[in-house]
């Protein structure tokens, strides 16, 4: 009977089951909200070091891969993938870390100081440099010329220019205990990367089938090439310049190569590369090591100059490209939005989004890239 069919408040019992089913769905909704929040909040004061060591790890992965196949267990490579790095980067990093940003401050004191003191002429020695030598002593002179202009350009940012690079430097002194941090994330990704990179294109291949394969391949794609073309490239030249410095005797070549490696992940301030090695050069001629200052030249306009119009391309090429205006806003906005970190995490995240787009794009078109 219909009056069987009706609850005690007259609704009917199809009416009474659903309306149970929704708020059921709707606490299991909260609870995972709830969980996700947790997750979220426990993960939050982890967020860089995560974030950088899978820059790490994507970027180093072909090193790792070499290690398994000549036979080492995953775990025995990631140990020796910590080792190395904690060696090249970490120990660095210490030493430097107590008096990093007051060195960073004097050497900029120092540049300006020898701008706003560049003699009108060329030294005789400038001019009589083989094959250079006449380019040489007219873009000195043409340099000199444009100082003026220069000095009251640079006059009303010199202070807040010397203020950055100094913050950076404390930010980087600072960014020890999460460099240390993003290691461990690495060698979890190093030690259980293939699973999880079977996973993710797993999970990628069910929500979004061949096209969001495609886009997890871009993204890993995008990631080393802001890794071996941007970082990679900086790297090579900090450790060109300081070993230059150091061999021909520049005091600061360790923070001098920091600072190598700061101008050219940014690319806007990649001219301050040629700056730095000309001002060694500079200053050794005014020591009266003339050999040493005609070896910084030529180190640093072949190898340390020359390494950027080389290396970066074919490192490019191995990864995905990206725009150059993208890189900047990625360096500039990481830096000020995650700290020193950023100038790593920051063009790698937009790379990421560049290559999903790129991704999306070709699935749009039917041409789905490996």
């Amino acid at each position: 009977m219909e009056s069987e069919s009706r609850q005690a408040g007259g609704a009917p019992a199809s009416d009474h089951a659903g309306t149970v089913q929704a708020a059921e769905r709707a606490a299991v909704l909260i609870l995972l909200a709830l969980l996700l929040y947790g997750v979220v909040r426990v993960l939050e004061p982890f967020g860089m070091a995560i974030a950088f060591g899978a820059f790490i790890a994507i970027g180093t992965w072909p090193a790792r891969d070499a290690l398994v196949q000549r036979g080492l267990r995953p775990g025995l490579s990631a140990a020796v993938m910590v080792i190395v790095l904690v060696i090249a980067l970490v120990v660095p990093l210490l030493m430097m870390a107590p008096g990093l940003a007051e060195q960073i401050g004097t050497v900029a004191g120092r540049a300006r100081a020898a701008l706003e003191n560049l003699s009108p002429e060329a030294p005789a020695w400038v001019a009589g440099l083989p094959l250079v030598g006449e380019a040489a002593s007219r873009g000195w002179a043409r340099l000199h010329g444009l100082q003026g202009g220069i000095n009251a350009l640079l006059a009303p940012y010199s202070g807040q220019i010397a203020r950055l690079l100094v913050e950076v430097g404390q930010a980087a002194a600072g960014s020890v205990v999460q460099v240390l941090l993003a290691l461990i994330v690495a060698a979890m990704f190093w030690t259980g990367g293939d699973a999880m990179v079977a996973q993710l294109r797993d999970i990628a291949g069910r929500l979004g089938g061949a096209p969001g394969v495609a886009a997890v391949n871009a993204a890993g794609g995008a990631v080393r090439g802001v890794a071996w073309g941007v970082v990679g490239t900086g790297i090579l030249q900090a450790v060109l310049m300081g070993g230059g410095l150091a061999v021909a005797g520049v005091p600061g070549a360790a923070v001098l190569g920091f600072l190598t490696m700061i101008f050219s992940i940014s690319q806007i301030l990649g001219p301050l590369v040629v700056v730095t090695w000309g001002g060694a050069a500079a200053w050794l001629y005014g020591q009266g090591d003339m050999g040493w200052a005609i070896f910084m030249l030529l180190w640093g306009g072949v190898a340390v100059s020359g390494s950027d119009n080389i290396v970066r391309p074919l490192l490019i090429q191995r990864g995905s490209a990206m725009p150059l205006g993208l890189i900047i806003l990625g360096v500039f906005g990481g830096l000020i939005a995650f700290g020193f970190l950023g100038l790593f995490v920051g063009p790698a995240l937009l790379a990421v989004a560049h290559g999903l787009l790129k991704a999306w794009q070709g699935a749009r078109r039917g041409d789905l890239p490996g």
